[in-house]
């Protein structure tokens, strides 16, 4: 049974900004995890698995390993509520757990049968961020259990200490530490109308203010962006090799097509979109593909554009049958308008 006591009577929320536990009654046709990289008296991670309204969670000392020859030590700990899996910060000195918390992961997990938490083993497929592919979770003692990578074709040489950031704000877990979210963007031109009666100023606080909404799109994606110097009615032009050295920007050098080595770039954190804005990009195109794993896109566009004498109607029903069909085979997916129609 889904419990919280023990997480509540634990924490001091007069002192801690972690979130009260509250068990959430839903039918989740997909669960959720999360991952926290959380360096207290002891560094190590905490993966959590959404189940009956709470997150069953595992203390994992060296995290996830992508080789199935790793046998990891998982030790189980307190359910968490749901909550939880938005929470980054600083747990405060004397408290439960005192240290800093980074989102290091999320994304939805997918057990081959009903989970037994209680004696295991649990077979499942994580779909996250950065954690992708086949686990297993083999109980030995008491709380003691194992994470194994099985054999899949996600198997690779990589260790997950190589990923710096939170997959929420972009930050280091020393800016979360620091509470480093200060912006050292200056802005020019802030009175340069860019669109009808809307001024650089304007846009620029409004990218601000809608960070936290759009980064888990941006996060981790290489980018293409439409810059507009003199205006949405002036000439544009589309941007997308690195000219932006900015803290907040990070790069990727790629072959093309015809064998050239090029940088590409995508943005880290909320410093690197506001470079962006002062830049005069103001349309930002994402690729469907994460920086490491360039060949494998986990998105996929269907880009409905129709002929002018196709009424809205037709339209609205393509999109509605296509979607359909996309969730009968559990496939999430969602209507995003743009373009010039």
């Amino acid at each position: 049974m889904a419990n919280l006591d023990k997480y509540n009577k634990k924490r001091n929320f007069d002192k801690t900004t972690e979130p009260v536990g509250k068990i959430i009654n839903k039918n989740s046709k997909k669960l959720k995890f999360v991952i926290q990289h959380h360096i207290a008296r002891k560094d190590h991670y905490d993966l959590r698995l959404e189940y009956n309204g709470v997150y069953i969670s595992f203390a994992v000392p060296k995290g996830l390993s992508f080789d199935p020859k790793d046998k990891r030590l998982a030790i189980k700990v307190e359910d968490h509520p749901l909550s939880y899996g938005n929470f980054e910060g600083v747990i405060p000195k004397g408290e439960y757990g005192a240290g800093t918390v980074m989102l290091f992961d999320k994304g939805y997990w997918y057990p081959d049968k009903e989970p037994d938490f209680l004696n295991g083993p649990i077979k499942f497929l994580l779909k996250g961020k950065r954690m992708v592919g086949r686990w297993s979770l083999i109980k030995f003692k008491d709380e003691n259990w194992l994470i194994i990578k099985e054999k899949d074709e996600y198997v690779k040489n990589k260790d997950i200490s190589s990923y710096k950031t939170s997959v929420k704000t972009g930050r280091t877990m020393n800016e979360i530490k620091n509470n480093k979210n200060k912006i050292d963007i200056i802005l020019t031109n802030k009175e340069k109308l860019i669109f009808k009666n809307v001024t650089k100023e304007e846009i620029f606080k409004y990218y601000k203010k809608i960070f936290k909404r759009m980064y888990p799109f941006l996060s981790n994606r290489l980018i293409s962006t439409v810059r507009s110097p003199h205006g949405m009615n002036g000439e544009k032009f589309f941007m997308k090799h690195l000219n932006n050295k900015n803290k907040g920007i990070s790069k990727k050098n790629i072959k093309d097509k015809f064998n050239n080595k090029k940088d590409y770039y995508y943005i880290k954190n909320i410093n690197g979109l506001l470079s962006e804005v002062q830049m005069n990009s103001y349309e930002f195109h994402i690729w469907n593909s994460q920086v490491d794993s360039i060949k494998k896109p986990d998105i996929l566009v269907f880009d409905l554009d129709p002929d002018i004498n196709v009424s809205l109607k037709k339209i609205r029903d393509c999109a509605k049958n296509l979607k359909n069909i996309l969730d009968n085979l559990n496939l999430k997916s969602y209507v995003k308008t743009s373009g010039g129609k």
